[in-house]
């Protein structure tokens, strides 16, 4: 595979060529200043290897936010805006976005806003960023514990894949990455589905081509629908309970933060279960997904106070309109309704499906 992908709005590269490739597209882009956006974490693990790695020749700024999704805010931009201000930047400046997803939502967002707009290229290290953060033009921040309610639709100049970087992952972000690629399976054809069972991060030439098969799949969606007004919504499988139950383990104080695919992996289940009930999805296949997704993501309780809380919280989904919730669902592989209305029992139902799920 060639692994690139070059259109008017954007270009991906996962292949040998990637470094040089960026290095011809800052020069082409002839930046007046290059400011680099890490945060705590890839300050200390990422970026030695990606300044070895691209041996861009002008100097570049380097500037610091706090790690974590609690720090995906306004304020966070503000600060970066700021500190944007004081070190000169200008209309002709280029940001690189060197980190996992929230680095590269907030850095877009901060690209696409700041003096109207300036060029930046994502180089995402984690693997959530690799197949879904950084591709795709959605850039923005959390309002409080409500997920992505502020942003635009922007595509970076650029977007550099290198699975190198994903050697400083803990195991956690890993499988929070792996939800994303399951997704885009379950969306896309079993074929691809059946591939990822022998999902091995420590392969790098498997793991590179998986990686691509998922940009592809998400890129070519994107492609027919960039705003989001009707093919593109087949992406948020999974997400529409995935997104409440993480922003409600967010803000809870009694329960653990999960990470993004672990409650990507929970609303995968519980969307499933529905599809299977709404739209016919086999239940053969319906227990085959349930069991691998919960051989592979800790299984979380959920009492019926936090399922009350969690539906609450699906008002503020952004595909809802007119105060109904709207969900994707899947007839089969690759065969998806949107815009799926869903009663409030069945939701309660496919949480305790979840809950007394047992694995053979």
């Amino acid at each position: 595979m060639e692994k690139q992908i070059v259109t008017q709005h954007t270009a991906i590269y996962c292949n040998e060529n990637r470094w040089s490739l960026l290095r011809a597209g800052v020069e082409k882009l002839n930046p007046t200043k290059i400011f680099i956006l890490v945060d705590t974490n890839t300050f200390k693990y990422s970026l030695e290897l990606f300044l070895k790695h691209a041996v861009i020749k002008t100097p570049i700024e380097t500037i610091i936010m706090p790690s974590g999704e609690k720090n995906k805010t306004i304020h966070t931009c503000i600060d970066i805006w700021n500190t944007l201000t004081k070190k000169g930047a200008d209309r002709s400046s280029l940001l690189i976005n060197l980190g996992g997803g929230v680095v590269t939502d907030v850095g877009g967002f901060v690209a696409s806003t700041f003096k109207r707009g300036i060029e930046f290229i994502n180089v995402p290290t984690s693997l959530l960023a690799m197949v879904d953060a950084a591709i795709g033009g959605k850039n923005g921040v959390d309002l409080g514990t409500l997920k992505n309610q502020v942003g635009v639709v922007n595509n970076p100049s650029m977007v550099v894949v290198d699975p190198v970087f994903l050697n400083t992952l803990p195991k956690q972000e890993i499988t929070s990455g792996f939800a994303e690629m399951l997704k885009h399976a379950l969306i896309d054809s079993q074929d691809y589905w059946e591939q990822l069972q022998g999902f091995d991060v420590k392969n790098l030439k498997s793991t590179q081509n998986l990686i691509w098969s998922s940009i592809e799949i998400k890129n070519n969606i994107v492609l027919q629908d960039p705003n989001e007004l009707g093919a593109r919504k087949v992406l948020n499988f999974g997400h529409t309970l995935g997104h409440a139950i993480e922003s409600y383990c967010l803000e809870s104080k009694t329960r653990p933060t999960l990470v993004h695919g672990q409650a990507i992996a929970i609303g995968i289940v519980l969307a499933i279960y529905i599809s299977s009930n709404l739209v016919g999805f086999d239940k053969n296949k319906l227990a085959e997904i349930t069991s691998f997704i919960l051989t592979n993501f800790k299984r979380q309780a959920f009492n019926r106070q936090d399922i009350e809380s969690i539906s609450t919280l699906l008002i503020h989904d952004k595909k809802s309109k007119a105060g109904a919730v709207l969900f994707v669902l899947l007839e089969d592989f690759g065969l998806a309704h949107i815009n799926r209305e869903v009663p409030k029992p069945l939701i309660i139902e496919a949480f305790k499906y979840y809950k007394d799920f047992k694995i053979n």
